[in-house]
């Protein structure tokens, strides 16, 4: 009986590690690392040990034969991996002692006797968090937590949906580090405010910025300031209890919504915003939302995507989750009929061919959602052109196959992306939202480094931070030991090491 890696996993690639016969794949190095949407058990190489799931900070894996009943086409998904693919290991008695890669932090020559750095770090979601990990279990480095909230979290806290607990638990992993001896933990510090870079870096041999993609890209198309037009960046902050974003923010009452774009977060829009709200109870959903989704009109979610549904932005795992509730339905509008011609193409658990049991037709979204059940229409090959109103949104104006139609909606959420914001005395990259750096470094700033979205664009998941965070810690450390950080560390460092400061 073998394992299966499922719906929950984050890449980051813990599993891996422990696995004693190398058959869990893509491993770092490998093609696909960082880019497929999970990591996969090769069923004919796995011995069954459960290091994986005893490894595992997301709960995601199980034996194949105890999979529940939503989670069972994760069987045939993980060995499909490895169907056009050599066997990941003919057996365990040829399993190598070690893996052929090296976990980052590992690959690394670090004195001795170095003196202990001190480090800010700033940012307490998952990229900052692996940074955190890193510097106090494989240096003896004294770091300083910063966030400008009054809770630490980050991602894991305020942007992962409530219905996900299983994602969420990966927090607790990185709240362990809150109360270690060589952290200080310091909250609702505002780089620029109540500290500025240039502090930072003076009292700190080096700063790690961790501060994520925490503004909405915009459709840049008319209408999108009236009232009843959202970012998903304040949807997702409204039902996750987001500080700076106020209990008011949404107002379910429209009976249409229509998200713009069909990623992770889309589908996290449309899946909280027809849920049962008594199935959110007992979540992490903050209670005003909650009390707020119990007096919901919205009976209808319209997903609207530019492109095809087999280049879909979701992930498979998120789309088999969301194809699997009971409580709402999902409807196909194949008004285009690329859309069919797409899913009929397709192979059965691709993302196009996921959709090929449920029910197709040309929905009419010019009227007001039929009464019944809740449910929610993916609409592909369409864009938006207009969002209609004068005070308020009233429609959205959207291609179709024989031109121009007008959706009739209350609520438009746009989820096409995140984008950084600039951080107060630090380079700023306005085309692509990040802090210019090279392997973390940020340019013309000794000892200031970047890890994360700010770092790499709004792009990998919870896991594909750890290996960021690698290379960033690798780059400082190696600043360190060469003496390139600021001039005061820099005469200390040259003095152990045996050299004359300048």
């Amino acid at each position: 009986m073998a394992f299966a890696i499922t719906q929950t996993c984050c890449n980051d690639a813990s599993c891996i590690a422990v696995c004693p016969v190398n058959c869990i794949h893509p491993t770092p190095g490998e093609p696909g690392f960082g880019t497929t949407e999970m990591l996969y058990v090769d069923p004919k190489a796995c011995i069954d040990c459960g290091a994986c799931a005893d490894a595992c900070p997301v709960d995601a894996i199980f034996p194949v034969a105890d999979l529940p009943g939503p989670l069972k086409p994760y069987a045939r998904i993980n060995a499909d991996y490895y169907a056009d693919r050599p066997p990941a290991l003919a057996s365990a008695e040829h399993a190598p002692m070690f893996h052929d890669w090296d976990p980052p932090e590992f690959a690394r020559a670090i004195p001795a006797d170095f003196p202990a750095l001190d480090v800010a770090v700033v940012g307490t979601g998952p990229a900052g968090m692996y940074a955190v990990a890193d510097l106090l279990l494989h240096t003896n480095a004294r770091v300083t937590l910063i966030d400008r909230l009054p809770v630490p979290g980050g991602l894991i806290r305020y942007g992962v949906a409530p219905d996900h607990p299983s994602t969420k638990k990966i927090g607790e992993t990185f709240a362990r580090f809150h109360d270690h001896p060589r952290l200080r933990l310091r909250l609702g510090v505002r780089v620029g405010a109540e500290v500025t870079a240039a502090e930072l870096a003076q009292r700190h041999d080096a700063v790690i910025y961790a501060v994520g993609a925490s503004s909405a890209r915009s459709l840049e198309i008319p209408g999108e300031q009236l009232a009843g037009s959202l970012a998903a960046t304040t949807v997702v902050a409204w039902y996750n209890g987001h500080p700076d974003v106020p209990a008011d923010a949404v107002d379910p009452s429209a009976e249409r919504v229509v998200v713009v774009g069909n990623g992770n977060v889309a589908l996290d829009v449309a899946r909280i915003l027809t849920a049962d709200p008594r199935t959110l109870e007992g979540t992490t959903i903050a209670p005003e939302a909650l009390a707020r989704l119990h007096t919901s009109k919205v009976r209808e979610v319209v997903l609207l995507a530019r492109r095809g549904p087999e280049v879909a932005a979701y992930t498979v795992p998120e789309l088999l989750a969301l194809l699997q509730r009971t409580d709402v339905d999902v409807v196909v509008d194949d008004a285009d009929p690329r859309t069919a011609q797409a899913i009929d193409a397709a192979a059965p658990l691709d993302k196009a061919g996921l959709l090929q049991g449920l029910k197709r037709e040309p929905v009419d979204l010019a009227a007001p959602p039929p009464p019944g059940r809740r449910r929610i229409v993916l609409r592909f090959h369409s864009a938006p052109r207009e969002v209609l109103g004068d005070t308020e949104v009233r429609g959205l104006r959207v291609t179709g196959p024989d031109g121009e139609v007008e959706i009739a909606t209350g609520q438009v959420v746009r989820a096409v992306g995140y984008r950084g914001i600039p951080v107060p005395g630090l380079p700023f990259d306005e085309d692509s939202g990040t802090i210019p750096h090279h392997e973390g470094r940020v340019a013309d700033r000794p000892g200031t480094y970047v890890v994360g979205w700010i770092k790499r664009g709004p792009s990998g998941g919870i896991g594909a931070n750890k290996a960021c965070a690698g290379e960033t810690i690798g780059a400082l450390l190696a600043d360190a030991v060469a003496g390139r950080l600021r001039p005061r560390r820099r005469r200390l460092t040259s003095r152990l090491l045996g050299r004359t400061a300048s």
